[in-house]
């Protein structure tokens, strides 16, 4: 294909994304179940040209950064608190379904290895990052059960590729030893997390120390493909030496990166994951109608390998049931034993969760690194992409209807200081400087009206701590007012730009500071308790 006609192609899937976003918005679907199902169709239309994926090319351009960006905003706290479900998903729930689909393909197919059968359960056992992030967006879940999703998301992609390698190598050299497979698999968990963190201490270091901006910016969005890459580079997990400097960036942004600089860079970065999220799901959808032509088209499928494609399918949806369900049980007994610590989903959690296993980019690309002599590689391609099919758009669609059919409750307990308790300490310890600084040191008061705004700030607070609800339905309208002022500035600022008045330096700064002033006034009008 001639690089014009690349970019080319590359605009109209963008353009494609728009309207397919779009339509999902309008059907109320969720927008990864329109991209993956307008993406294959597409595939399929006369004179299309056919797009190829890359696999690894894949794996380093889309993971890195949607793994990031999920890492980026995890609450630690919770994923800390949470850790031993999240690595019971991550790790023994992957595990369960890489064996459980291994014994069914053998039982199904006796003629395929084993190491084979092994390698098609680690390519459909790990839930992915992408889809579960794309699925969940403006569902509303407990936060023990959205802790587990995401910590859960994060992390068995590196489990299902440390499987999948592990069964590759069993299958082309017919060798394996349990001792060594389980020290590799410590080895590159454990170096996945040495590195992530070393990188991310590189990323502190340079961020603290570099005056410019924009290199700031830079070194922060090429993050993810710093750990990811040098994790790869050294036979670690780069997806843990991602997740690691993700979690880490998350916690000391705070302290490192300034106001400026972090919301113009989640401005681009924004951007980029929601191009990138949604690309993912339009070439899975393309890259059907290739492996499809590999095997001679929709007529060729052999009546036995759908068979297995059902049954695989069948075995990854309820093989995830079983494990959440026995998990429960367990943890059910333990505490009737007398384990406080063991803390039981209830069944309405534990439905959403079995049922919010969907599968994406790295399902996808993993099989299509198969070398070509790997027994069972075109079965394992057809399996792949229905299950990607099949979980993202039965599951992913359905997932909002489960999730108010059965209400899963949250058992969590509160923090102990809700939004408006945090806002009225931060109103006091900020009128504490400004009352210190507002007199000089003859005890003159040199900031009246400084002081007095604080003082009028800090009442609404202790207001609004006391009956939050009431104190923002009498404050609103005064918002209005100032939000209406700030259009009139914004239209007169425009009326003397059209004028010729002022130069256009001028009207972006003076934007700038009516945008920063819209923004604050819009986000404080519309808070609420949570």
């Amino acid at each position: 294909m001639h690089g014009v006609e690349a970019f080319e192609l590359v605009l109209g899937l963008l353009a494609l994304v728009i309207g397919l976003h779009w339509l999902a918005l309008k059907l109320n679907w969720p927008p990864a179940t329109a991209l993956l199902v307008g993406g294959g169709a597409l595939a399929f239309v006369p004179g299309l040209p056919a797009i190829s994926l890359d696999p690894e090319l894949a794996l380093v351009l889309f993971l890195p950064p949607l793994l990031m960006d999920g890492a980026y905003y995890t609450a630690l706290g919770r994923f800390r608190r949470h850790l031993p479900g999240i690595l019971s998903l991550a790790v023994g729930a992957v595990v369960f379904t890489t064996l459980v689909v291994g014994v069914v393909v053998h039982w199904i197919i006796p003629e395929l290895p084993w190491a084979a059968c092994f390698a098609l359960g680690a390519i459909v056992s790990p839930p992915d990052a992408v889809s579960a992030r794309a699925v969940l967006k403006g569902v509303h879940l407990p936060r023990r059960l959205e802790a587990l999703l995401e910590g859960e998301s994060l992390l068995n992609d590196a489990t299902g590729l440390i499987l999948f390698r592990f069964a590759v190598t069993a299958t082309l050299s017919g060798v394996f030893h349990t001792g060594e497979a389980l020290q590799s698999f410590a080895f590159v968990a454990i170096g996945g997390v040495i590195v992530g963190g070393g990188v991310a201490a590189g990323w502190v270091f340079l961020a603290r120390r570099l005056r410019d901006q924009m290199l700031v910016m830079l070194i922060t969005i090429l993050l993810c493909w710093a750990a990811y890459l040098a994790g790869e580079a050294v036979h670690v997990s780069g997806v843990i030496a991602t997740v690691t400097a993700g979690l880490a960036m998350g916690w000391f942004q705070h302290e490192i990166l300034s106001a400026d600089i972090r919301l113009r860079a989640n401005s681009g970065w924004q951007i980029m994951v929601f191009i990138l999220e949604a690309l993912v799901f339009i070439l899975i959808g393309f890259s059907l109608r290739g492996a499809i032509e590999r095997i001679g088209g929709i007529g060729a499928i052999p009546t036995s390998m759908i068979i297995v494609v059902v049954a695989v399918v069948v075995t990854v949806t309820i093989a995830r049931f079983v494990w959440i369900f026995g998990s429960e049980a367990i943890l059910g007994a333990a505490r009737k034993l007398g384990l406080e610590r063991a803390r039981p989903l209830g069944w309405r959690q534990a439905t959403v969760l079995s049922w919010a296993g969907m599968r994406g980019v790295v399902t996808l690309a993993v099989p299509l690194t198969l070398p070509i002599d790997m027994p069972g590689r075109d079965l394992m391609l057809i399996c792949a992409f229905a299950v990607i099919f099949v979980t993202v758009v039965a599951q992913g669609s359905s997932l909002g209807g489960l999730i108010r059919a059965v209400k899963p409750v949250d058992t969590d307990p509160p923090a102990k200081m809700a939004m408006p308790a945090a806002e009225a300490a931060m109103a006091r310890a900020r009128f504490a400087v400004i009352e210190k600084l507002a007199y000089d040191e003859n005890g003159t008061l040199i900031h009246p009206q400084m002081l007095e705004e604080h003082r009028k700030r800090l009442n609404f607070m202790d207001r609004y701590e006391a009956d939050a609800s009431a104190a923002m339905d009498n404050l609103r309208p005064h918002f209005d007012v100032l939000l209406k002022a700030i259009a009139a500035g914004r239209e007169e600022l425009l009326r003397i730009h059209r004028a010729g008045l002022i130069e256009d330096e001028v009207l972006h700064e003076l934007e700038r500071d009516l945008d920063v002033e819209e923004l604050a006034m819009t986000l404080q009008r519309g808070e609420e308790q949570v």
